[in-house]
């Protein structure tokens, strides 16, 4: 492909799922952008258009009559007619012009690159604190005369758009913080003209964006030095001054920052302890909140990205989560997707982003013990299962949301009401059906949770019971066959990864070990201890099942000792320092005690 050809060539669109988003421009009339372009070639002042009155006269021959500038005009249509062999492919100007232009090309070639070091950061830095001092005296001093202010506060937005610079040199960080920069940059967050405020906040997340190839060090001596200045809680208190939407004077300009404050908010949230700070220090969770029940239509991007921060703060943190079960934020996710139990969002859209956030934020917060009580209190199981019975995008996001809520040391109280909103019917209907694999999993997880979480000689236990026998064991035959199936994927992984173990010196098991495990799982490691988790419960309970169990496994050449293993060998991997981690080990102790 040529050169000329490279700059018609189209740009691959970015996943949402791999590139950090962009600020989607906004919309601009046509008539607008016609208007900005037609500036007068030789005008005074700023951008004066050309009319009608003018234009060049012209006399009946063509040509063209001019008192003042009629040299240059005749000389300017020369060159145009010279190039391509039309007026239309010239460049606009003389060849004085032209040669002026060249000349100043060469000279800057000759100069070359400004070296970027701490030296340069200084004077950029002196600069800006400069026009800082300058703005602020010129306001004080003609408060009533905004256009003698202006012109400071033109070269103030120069240089924080300057600062970017840091971007492409982040080893300077630890110099810009020991000037004292970004406590300059957290105080202009309070400028009277938005535009300083958007300029700042924008710089803020350009600097902390994870694409800037900075070291943990130098990434955290600048965010440490803006949260000393109180960062949080300007950007907060910046985000309730701005005004979004139609009817607001300069709503593109808000809009703008908004965005660029989710930006910063979701950069800081990479780390947990910034990210319960946001949430413990700040109104950041209750504003968040209350953006995503904004009605819109069609959905715009800052009430998607303030759904998709929403979720990333309460992915990092059970105390996020649990703050936001506080706010009542189990029961406002439940009401927002409760439109989606019977239609789907628009595909491709702000609207379907969104509500693949709210789903990811309330699955977070049902793993909880408060969320899995205000998600039985809100009517959460029932509303799952329409989406189950009903729904079509919705189906796979609301089995996910059951399987978390029923799961953990605390799901019982969700297992029960799963039961008595007719939901057995649903799940075992959905697990007799061909399913892909991530449906099957939670399926199976589903099945575990209720006959870890129901309490024994229950009703809605024996219920549950009841629906793997029936049928002449249909459900189990299934189940076995699963299990079979995992059992021969997961032997022949078993096999590759002893070959290469064997072949392996000391420091490369260490440094394998993670990669070993990761293909365990992908062979479905997860599925075939939940399955024998199931196996063990039910050959506990009924006798029928016992003995059905045995003939099926004896079938494959197995038996229940191979079940046992798999058992202990969950046991011994598990992590009994959590409360989740204690429940879990006592209850395969019980299981393995049982066969």
């Amino acid at each position: 492909m040529s050169a000329f050809d490279s700059l018609f060539k189209k740009p691959a669109l970015p996943s949402s799922k791999t590139l950090k988003r962009k600020l989607e421009p906004p919309v601009e009339s046509p008539n607008d952008r016609y208007k900005a372009t037609r500036i007068e070639l030789n005008g005074k002042g700023k951008g004066r258009a050309t009319t009608v009155e003018d234009a060049p006269d012209r006399d009946a021959g063509g040509d063209t009559v001019m008192a003042d500038d009629g040299a240059f005009a005749a000389e300017a249509d020369e060159e145009l007619e010279d190039e391509e062999g039309g007026r239309f492919f010239g460049g606009g100007i003389t060849q004085r012009e032209k040669d002026i232009l060249d000349y100043m090309d060469e000279e800057d070639e000759d100069q070359g690159p400004e070296k970027i070091d701490a030296p340069y950061i200084r004077r950029l830095a002196l600069s800006f604190e400069k026009k800082i001092t300058k703005n602020a005296e010129m306001r004080a001093k003609f408060d009533d005369d905004p256009a003698k202010f202006m012109d400071s506060e033109a070269d103030l937005d120069g240089d924080i758009k300057a600062l970017a610079i840091l971007t492409e040199h982040p080893e300077l960080y630890p110099e810009f913080v020991r000037l004292g920069c970004p406590a300059s940059l957290v105080g202009l967050l309070a400028h009277e003209n938005t535009d300083i405020a958007v300029a700042v906040v924008q710089l803020l997340s350009e600097l902390t964006d994870d694409e800037v190839a900075a070291t943990p060090n130098q990434w955290s001596s600048l965010v440490d030095a803006l949260l000393d200045a109180q960062l949080l809680d300007v950007l907060v208190g910046t985000l309730q001054r701005l005004r979004e939407g139609e009817g607001h004077a300069g709503s593109d300009e808000d809009r703008a920052g908004v965005y660029h404050i989710l930006e910063v908010l979701e950069n800081l949230s990479s780390q947990q302890g910034i990210a319960e700070r946001i949430v413990r220090e700040t109104g950041a969770l209750a504003w968040l909140l209350q953006r995503v029940q904004v009605k819109e239509s069609p959905v715009g991007q800052n009430k998607q990205y303030a759904a998709e921060v929403l979720a990333i703060l309460v992915q990092s943190s059970a105390e996020n989560r649990r703050k936001l079960v506080e706010i009542d934020g189990v029961d406002v996710l439940l009401q927002l997707l409760s439109p989606y139990r019977k239609r789907d969002p628009a595909k491709g859209g702000e609207e379907e982003e969104l509500v693949e956030n709210l789903f990811d934020a309330l699955t977070c917060l049902v793993d909880e013990r408060e969320g899995k009580e205000a998600f039985v209190q809100a009517e959460g199981a029932e509303l799952c299962l329409i989406m189950l019975r009903e729904g079509k995008m919705s189906k796979a996001r609301a089995l996910r949301l059951i399987d978390h809520a029923c799961s953990g040391v605390f799901g019982g109280v969700v297992c029960e009401r799963l039961v008595e909103a007719q939901g057995l019917k649903t799940v075992f209907g959905a697990f007799m059906k061909k399913q892909d694999a991530q449906t099957r999993e939670h399926l199976l997880g589903i099945f575990a949770s209720l006959l870890r979480g129901l309490p024994a000689d229950s009703a809605p236990r024996i219920r549950t019971l009841a629906k793997f026998v029936e049928k002449d064991y249909e459900k189990l035959a299934k189940i076995m066959a699963l299990r079979e199936d995992y059992s021969r994927r997961i032997s022949a992984v078993d096999k590759e990864i002893a070959a290469e173990k064997a072949a392996a010196d000391e420091e490369e098991l260490e440094d394998r070990d993670d990669e070993w495990d990761l293909r365990r799982l992908d062979a479905g490691l997860f599925c075939f201890q939940i399955l024998d988790q199931i196996i063990g419960w039910l050959v506990a309970e009924d006798d029928a099942a016992r003995k059905q169990v045995v003939e099926l496994l004896a079938g494959a050449n197995r038996s229940l000792e191979d079940v046992k293993a798999n058992l202990q060998e969950q046991l011994d991997g598990l992590d009994d320092s959590t409360e989740e981690g204690k429940g879990t080990q006592e209850m395969l102790a019980a299981l393995i005690s049982c066969l």
